[in-house]
């Protein structure tokens, strides 16, 4: 009964205790977090596996390579397979099992999930990150920078927010623990890309729920999203500095999502190198990306904070390419499987690189696992801030910050969870409503259709890191002690399950 009253509507968190801004021995260092939206593991010319690919040698990221070359590259660091469910742990250290934003957002009160055959979906936290019913509106979820802004630090939002449904208090940054937000809303991808088209999506007859607000000073003028947001970025930084005071950047940009756009600036490159018009707009969106994430570390060399500065580099699922791309869909992120919307490898791993000046060893590599949530007790962590108890008590992430120091591994026995009950429409492998266990090299992946033939794929990801044979029937000794584990997390947590139509039951959890 604790977890029925608690989690439903999501997210009142209590604070211990933290460090206030007087308790520092010395001044504690800025942070920027840079998330990148629907960048896959290979839209880089950083190698994330093993040896360079022919997708590294396309995209052109000098920027990585500098941030990579000075600090430490995550090889298998792992997002949610969508947006909101994302941003959602990041801001708040729980599993999307746990905080039951499964799907992305937009509407108030409404779904997303597209209609399916033979499921319905369950009553998950289409809202978003919002107040808990019954309780002021004054009164929010305790996020990231929440504890951050009570330690001292000025909390700045640039870019995609996505955090909350359009009308309710998450829907703006602001609300949520960011002194300043930029061009953040309730959508989850810009109206367009281009200023002389008001960053609105008038000019593709669709809703003006897509426009990127607060940004009409560049309305009308020949510029790209990105660097127009990069612009803003810089000059709130340069009033943190004015103000002498900690700041925590969080730069999310609206790239790489759709609808792609002539980013004219780089684009030439990628025609006359034969890419398609789509793949070329793309990829010149990945490098107007790393431009940016170059202007923002120039900056902070401009006010003398390399040294003072940590900075994170993520994205927030992985790429797109199931559909609205060129070639074959599928096949972006290969040598991993599928993409965006899937529990396959190409949906859920993406890049992470992490300079923490002073601590994290230059072109360094770390292989140890990490998953989005652990990024809020990282950052706590790295700012002094803690400890800190979430809703129920509880925290899924952990934090990576001895990684970052040189630890090899964190918890060599931990288990990572992915859980997915709702229907994002387009199709592919690993697409469709799932419950995913990773422990060690083996993955299981639960699927909730009662009409597929298989609901079950158990894959080697130290053998076969493209999930290409599933060895579920040939090892059931593992398929089940992974599917036990994996139920017991799902009934921990209360996770919501899809309606099975023709019964009326829910679909039951793996065994």
């Amino acid at each position: 009964m604790k977890n029925r009253l608690l989690f439903p509507v999501l997210l009142v968190a209590g604070l211990l205790g933290f460090a206030s801004p007087f308790s520092f021995a010395e001044r504690p260092p800025n942070i920027v977090l840079f998330l990148v939206d629907d960048m896959g593991w290979q839209d880089t010319s950083v190698p994330f596996a093993e040896a360079p690919t022919e997708f590294n040698k396309r995209y052109r990221t000098p920027n990585m390579e500098k941030l990579a070359a000075r600090g430490m590259k995550f090889t298998q660091a792992y997002a949610c397979s969508v947006c909101s469910p994302t941003r959602v742990s990041l801001m708040t250290g729980l599993n999307a099992a746990r905080h039951r934003v499964t799907n992305w957002t937009l509407k108030k009160n409404a779904s997303n999930d597209r209609m399916h055959p033979r499921l319905a979906f369950p009553g998950w936290n289409v809202n978003g990150l919002s107040p808990v019913a019954g309780i002021p509106r004054t009164v929010h979820a305790q996020t990231l920078p929440f504890f951050l802004q009570k330690a001292g630090y000025r909390t700045i939002h640039v870019g995609k927010a996505h955090f909350g449904a359009i009308d309710t208090p998450g829907a703006d940054p602001r609300e949520l623990g960011f002194e300043v937000n930029i061009g953040g809303h309730a959508a989850g991808g810009p109206g367009s890309y281009l200023g002389k088209q008001n960053f609105s999506a008038a000019f593709r007859n669709a809703s003006r729920v897509w426009d990127v607000p607060g940004l009409e000073k560049y309305h009308g003028e020949d510029i790209f999203l990105t660097e127009a947001l990069t612009l803003e970025a810089n000059l709130a930084v340069d009033a943190a500095v004015a103000a002498d005071q900690p700041f925590f950047l969080y730069m999310a940009h609206y790239a790489v999502h759709v609808p792609f756009a002539n980013d004219k600036r780089f684009i030439d490159r990628y025609l006359k190198a034969g890419l398609s018009k789509t793949e070329a707009m793309y990829a010149a969106i990945v490098e107007g990306m790393d431009k940016s994430l170059g202007d923002i570390l120039a900056n902070l060399n401009r006010h003398g904070l390399t040294d003072n500065t940590v900075f994170l580099f993520m994205s927030d699922n992985g790429g797109l390419s199931a559909h609205g791309r060129g070639g074959t869909a599928n096949t972006h992120n290969k040598p991993l499987s599928s993409g965006k919307g899937s529990a396959h490898e190409g949906g859920v791993r993406v890049p992470m690189i992490v300079d923490w000046p002073g601590v994290t060893k230059s072109r360094s590599v770390c292989h140890s696992p990490v998953i989005i949530e652990d990024f809020f007790p990282t950052i706590l962590d790295i700012a002094g801030v803690g400890p800190v108890e979430q809703i129920g008590g509880k925290i899924d992430g952990k934090s990576f910050a001895p990684l970052l120091k040189g630890h090899t591994q964190l918890d060599p026995d931990r288990s990572f969870f992915w859980h997915y009950p709702n229907n994002w429409g387009p199709g592919g492998p690993g697409i469709g409503a799932t419950s995913t266990i990773r422990k060690g090299g083996w993955k299981l992946i639960y699927y909730h259709d009662p009409g597929r033939k298989v609901r079950y794929e158990l894959f080697n990801l130290i053998d076969d890191l493209g999930e290409t044979k599933n060895l579920a029937l040939e090892n059931p000794g593992i398929r089940s002690k992974l599917a036990r584990e994996l139920a017991n997390y799902l009934r921990e947590v209360a996770a919501t399950m899809p309606i099975i139509k023709a019964s009326g039951q829910s679909v039951p959890l793996p065994e």
